[in-house]
């Protein structure tokens, strides 16, 4: 059920901070851990994914409004992996709930630059005492492999439409190329002064308290940071409601657990046989009163059907999915209105080109909106033109309006490894596709000309669909933040999904209304043969599969989780050049810290 947010300033005045102090205080409570997804499992629904999604998350701090007896929420941070616009999003619920009149407290053990972002929006930031403190500003790193390819004896062969593209650079350079260095340092400083206007505002610094602050809290102690004025209190865990109690002048506890979960298998787990009833049933996905749809495009674009993994993992969303998806919500007279909610890289051009034209036949039956996440780049923002009207978060990184294509040759490697390669082709094209050389001059004209009528019917999109924006400021892959893209007439709204839906349902008048997820849940079945169905086609290949899983765990310890996951999608990118020489994508290989 939604919240209707028109309450808000309401709940204020039913407080009574008499009745209050007179008896003890319930505070609801929520904890933040690992890192929030964008949409349910397709297999929630059979009680094997409990995850926290972040519209959840948010969904629940909102609740804490219509409590009237609950005058706080306290979040407690524990090893959560939030992103600046997840804590933007989360921080704007919070903001929310300030304003209904209750306080919010944020406790947790240390606290690095993420862990502050999100106390900027609350009453009151709690250390445990002994934790430390680190702010040392915004780290960006970019890894160029030409040089590593050379080494092992691959060529890589690449071109590019968009000066300030950049997606082939990590493998055609040694180093960031004037227009790169360009397009990638004022995305660096938009990032970075989001950054700091969310520190300023939230701790009412200036900017010379910040700097100061930040010059002696590269690592504080607990006491050192209450003194900078980071943190309000350093509290051990075991007294925290004693220091609570303080706050409200009465004994605290916990009346509102917003982790409690009431989700439970829809099948009889003590009953041995109800496991095979269920291999035939199929999730009911249907709307059955007003309701906005919430449409996930999430990870790198392919043909064909998502994935949960690429290479070593890694989402990736397939255009025939989401196409399926989109005809699902067509058929469904009780939605109102869809919201494109897009996390993405970019990827293949001509799933990007499908999924954009899936959204134009939606929007001839119902009003079509976007959200974009912590990107919409390249192929995301080439799907995001497609909506009447697009939201973005201050930080969300949006652009990329270039083509990059190419292809590796391996003859070097090959070489190296002593193993002799025969090609035979026929047909005139046929050799576009050898693996041991690079294109001839004459092909690599022809790959350019394709790639732009690609970059040309992209920019025809971007116009048609943003009418006023200035292409000669936006487009050859140049990169920007939220807070610079609505200036650049990018994106019309900063907001996060809670605001896109919303005002959505406003739009299309409706006060009360359900949300539903696409595309929609999947089959025990589905999920057997999608965890299972390798290994009983082929024993073999499973094994390579849990050899890949090995190989990617290893190298998530070794690099770490976020250069992994940076090198991981951008190795995924790279395989989709064996399928088709054009991509919209941007560079993955940038680690922020």
């Amino acid at each position: 059920m939604r919240l209707n947010r028109s309450l808000f300033p309401l709940v204020a005045g039913l407080l009574s901070p008499l009745a209050l102090a007179a008896e003890p205080v319930g505070l609801a409570w929520l904890e933040l851990s690992g890192a929030p997804i964008e949409s349910p499992s397709p297999f929630a629904w059979l009680g094997f994914d409990e995850s926290d999604t972040l519209r959840s998350l948010v969904e629940r701090i909102d609740e804490v409004a219509y409590h009237d007896d609950v005058p706080g929420l306290v979040i407690r941070v524990k090893d959560a992996e939030l992103g600046v616009t997840q804590i933007q999003e989360l921080g704007q619920a919070m903001a929310r709930l300030r304003e209904a009149g209750k306080k919010v407290h944020v406790f947790a053990e240390n606290y690095g630059t993420s862990e502050l972002l999100l106390g900027s929006y609350a009453d009151e930031v709690l250390i445990q005492s002994g934790g430390a403190v680190s702010l040392p500003g915004l780290y960006m790193e970019e890894m160029f492999l030409r040089d590593a390819m050379e080494w092992v004896g691959l060529r890589p062969d690449f071109v590019q439409v968009g000066a300030y593209k950049g997606a082939e650079e990590m493998y055609m350079n040694s180093a960031p190329s004037p227009a790169w260095e360009k397009n990638i340092t004022a995305l660096l400083d938009g990032m970075y002064a989001n950054m700091r206007s969310m520190l300023m505002q939230g701790y009412g610094f200036d900017a010379s308290d910040l700097d100061r602050v930040m010059e002696q809290a590269w690592w504080a102690t607990d006491e050192q940071a209450v003194k900078l004025g980071l943190i309000d209190a350093a509290v051990d865990l075991p007294l925290l409601y004693d220091h609570l109690g303080e706050q409200y002048n009465a004994d605290v506890e916990v009346a509102v657990d917003l982790n409690e979960t009431t989700s439970e298998s829809p099948f009889d787990t003590s009953n041995p046989f109800a496991i095979f009833s269920i291999l035939s049933k199929q999730p009911t996905h249907k709307a059955t009163s007003p309701t906005i749809a919430v449409l996930h495009i999430d990870g790198a674009i392919i043909d064909g059907d998502s994935t949960p993994g690429g290479f070593l993992g890694g989402a990736q969303v397939g255009s025939r999915t989401i196409r399926n998806a989109i005809e699902d919500i067509l058929e469904q007279d009780m939605i109102k209105g869809v919201v494109v909610r897009i996390d993405s890289p970019g990827g293949s051009a001509i799933a990007s080109e499908i999924i954009w034209q899936g959204l134009q036949r939606l929007q001839k039956e119902k009003p079509v909106w976007v959200s974009v996440g912590s990107m919409a780049a390249s192929g995301g923002y080439y799907i995001a033109v497609g909506g009447s009207r697009i939201y973005a978060n201050e930080s969300s990184i949006v652009g990329s309006i270039g083509v990059v294509g190419g292809k590796i040759a391996m003859g070097g490697l090959y070489d190296k490894l002593r193993i002799r390669v025969v090609e035979r082709a026929r047909g005139p094209m046929a050799s576009l596709e050898s693996s041991t050389t690079p294109w001839s001059e004459s092909q690599r004209a022809l790959i350019r000309r394709r790639m732009t009528e690609t970059y040309d019917q992209f920019v025809g999109h971007v116009k048609a669909g943003r009418p006023g924006i200035d292409i000669s400021r936006t487009a050859e892959g140049r990169l920007f933040v939220g807070t610079d893209a609505i200036h650049l007439k990018m994106v019309d709204a900063i907001g996060g999904l809670d605001d896109a839906i919303y005002e959505l349902a406003d739009e299309v008048g409706l006060e009360d209304f359900e949300v539903m997820d696409f595309p929609g849940p999947k089959s025990f079945s589905e999920m057997i043969e999608e965890m299972f169905g390798s290994f009983v086609q082929a024993p073999g290949v499973m094994m390579g599969q849990a050899q890949l899983s090995g190989l990617a765990a290893t190298l998530s310890e070794v690099l770490g989780p976020r250069r992994f996951d940076m090198v991981r999608d951008a190795i995924n990118a790279g395989m989709q050049l064996r399928r088709e020489p054009v991509l919209l994508t941007m560079p993955n290989v940038i680690i922020v810290r």
